[in-house]
């Protein structure tokens, strides 16, 4: 099964947010389903049951205290020049908080021979370019600095991710509560 383990947006607000802005920007790109956002803190990609498991007794060992973050702010992997993820940000403070959440998963993680990925870079993907869409800078330069709102971090998951046609179905295997 392929897994990874996220924080989730529950806010509705935010949710409204995001989706109103996915529908405001013209941009040739697919956006991700509203139900669907999410935070990244470690890939794992495809593991066996068994694995799973111990993934779960290790992520059921963190400890950590609800945090806020502050989603603002629209960038674009590799670049706004030739994207092919465009994304929500969050502020300097939520960046440190969930960038030691993700690094203590990742050092756990590792026990289980998972490899340290690249640098975490905490975004929100909200759209996914399937075809080359040139520059879109100008577009997204009028949203550079919005603010979607604010989110408590209170609990981390280990979601399933089954690929089909119409795009990625996730389901919860764990959910880990702040304490």
């Amino acid at each position: 099964m392929r897994v990874f383990v996220a924080v989730e947006i529950s806010k509705i607000q935010i949710l409204n947010n995001v989706q109103k802005f996915q529908e405001d920007v013209k941009i040739n790109a697919k956006p991700v389903r509203i139900d669907q956002i999410h935070f990244t803190l470690k890939f794992l990609g495809e593991i066996d049951e068994e694995l799973c498991e111990k993934v779960k007794s290790v992520l059921n060992e963190i400890s950590f205290s609800e945090f806020e973050i502050s989603l603002n702010g629209i960038g674009g992997f590799p670049n706004l020049k030739n994207p092919r993820v465009i994304w929500i940000g969050i502020q300097k403070n939520g960046v440190e908080k969930l960038g030691a959440l993700a690094k203590e998963i990742e050092a756990k993680l590792a026990l289980l021979g998972f490899e340290n990925d690249k640098k975490f870079k905490p975004h929100l993907t909200i759209f996914r370019v399937k075809k080359r869409i040139g520059d879109v800078s100008s577009i997204i330069k009028d949203y550079e600095t919005t603010n979607f709102g604010t989110e408590i971090v209170s609990k981390i998951k280990l979601k399933k991710s089954v690929l089909s046609p119409k795009g990625p179905e996730y389901s919860d295997l764990l959910e880990v509560n702040a304490k």
